[in-house]
């Protein structure tokens, strides 16, 4: 088991240099600014991000989310969907091809919904969300969807991309839709429960057809055992990489939480990461902003970092 940096999209000197410094290993970029005119990102400029990260000793090991116009008409349907599936197909196979093991993605047209933040700890402040307050917004892509077209797209796309992932030998792995509530602004989220999950993985039985495992949005869900799920899929060799956060509550109200004061364990969820032999990496994924802090975070960062690399030493010698 390995710590990361992520949630940066460009690999500035700055940030290569602190992730080096706090000990991580691997780096996860997220909507990495990249060229994009055409709804897809090229061979070259994947393979100069790769050798920019590769200058700090670092593995540029995963790249997490294109710009949703890249693909909102596959999951929604859409007029383009036939040309957005080209373009992703050649980013997916130029991202395996720039020596990029690990693709992360999302099926959440309308991104990811918070409401008003949350004063925590001491005056810091945490990303929240309150169903209440959600509801108050409008429909976002024009109309109601229901679940069984976006199902239905989703199931498409799956059994048509998962052979490409085989044929390149890059690993694709689904975000949980976050928050995991039946439906927001019209769009219905598939991955709210642990059940998707096993229904995402039956579509097109392959290593290559994975999860990208937040841990903080599982724990969002309601009714699931968050230790159950990362035993079940870790056990499967389903987990690509974890974002380990913490949060109070499962929905439908809840909000971030430093990552030792949230509701899971998370020395327990750490034992059982190993005792399944998960071998891959953690990034911190969100931290709440304190006071002095910068805008990324570096100090929260920092402190969820080492917490995440103590836990792991930790784990690791109790289980010597």
């Amino acid at each position: 088991m390995r710590v990361g940096f992520g949630q940066f999209k460009d690999p500035s000197p700055e940030y290569l240099q602190f992730a080096a410094q706090y000990g991580a290993t691997d780096v996860l970029l997220n909507t990495a600014n990249l060229p994009g005119e055409n709804g897809r990102w090229e061979l070259d400029d994947l393979v100069k991000l790769r050798k920019e990260i590769e200058q700090y000793g670092l593995k540029l090991t995963a790249l997490e989310n294109v710009p949703v116009e890249f693909y909102d008409h596959v999951m929604l349907g859409g007029p383009r969907r036939d040309e957005q599936i080209e373009n992703m197909v050649a980013t997916i196979r130029n991202m395996a091809r720039a020596g990029i093991p690990i693709f992360g993605y999302h099926w959440m047209p309308s991104h990811v919904w918070r409401t008003t933040p949350a004063t925590i700890r001491c005056g810091a402040v945490a990303t929240a969300f309150d169903y209440a307050e959600a509801q108050q917004r409008p429909i976002s892509h024009g109309r109601e969807y229901t679940e069984e077209e976006v199902w239905e797209n989703l199931e498409y796309w799956i059994k048509l991309i998962t052979p490409i992932a085989e044929e390149e030998g890059i690993r694709l792995g689904i975000h949980p839709c976050d928050p995991p509530m039946e439906r927001l602004g019209g769009i219905p989220l598939l991955f709210r429960n642990f059940a998707s999950y096993k229904r995402l993985i039956e579509i097109y039985p392959s290593d290559y057809n994975a999860i990208e495992f937040c841990q903080g949005t599982f724990a969002e869900m309601q009714g699931e055992d968050i230790y159950e799920m990362i035993r079940y899929f870790g056990e499967r060799k389903k987990i690509l990489y974890v974002h380990f956060r913490n949060v109070s509550s499962p929905v439908p109200k809840f909000q971030e939480e430093f990552i030792n004061t949230g509701y899971v364990d998370m020395h327990k969820t750490m034992q059982i990461y190993h005792e399944v032999g998960f071998d891959g990496f953690f990034i911190d994924d969100h931290v709440p902003q304190t006071d002095g802090d910068s805008a990324w975070g570096h100090r929260g960062r920092a402190f969820a970092n080492g917490y995440i690399q103590a836990l792991i030493d930790v784990v690791t010698k109790e289980g010597d």
